[in-house]
């Protein structure tokens, strides 16, 4: 019997310049939920975060070590949308982080596939916030 392959990204890294302001960031203008903050000596920590109610892959907060890492801080995918973030109500969810200051790069707009809109994190990291048509939820 053959055993079938599972698996599934647990955790993406993230560059940040300090843990905390980040922290403050997510879980206050995004509303993400701190996971984990353990101590791991040496100045470092594991910093896990997620959006609210997510049963997917969580953030890594890592905090840049190194000057290479520093200039990658707000720019980890070249100036492109880094990560997505998929909403049940777009609306909600883009006035409340309109109004907690959340920059934003474009006016939401209907694309064919649900509602879009660009917005950046406090480093500059390009994120959409998305919301699929039904249609697209189900594939």
């Amino acid at each position: 019997m053959t055993q079938t392959v599972q698996q599934q990204i647990a955790n993406i890294a993230l560059v940040v310049e300090n843990y905390d302001d980040a922290i403050a960031f997510y879980t206050q203008k995004l509303q993400f939920t701190l996971v984990e903050d353990t101590d791991l000596g040496g100045g470092k920590r594991w910093v896990l975060i997620s959006p609210p109610n997510s049963n997917g892959t969580n953030l890594l907060l890592a905090q840049a070590s190194n000057d290479q890492q520093l200039q990658a801080v707000g720019n980890q995918s070249g100036g492109r949308v880094f990560l997505f973030l998929q909403t049940n109500d777009f609306w909600r969810d883009y006035e409340l982080m309109k109004s907690k200051g959340v920059t934003f790069n474009e006016t939401p707009r209907v694309e064919e596939y649900g509602t879009v809109v660009v917005f950046q994190d406090l480093y500059g990291n390009k994120w959409d916030l998305l919301h699929l048509n039904k249609s697209d939820e189900q594939k």
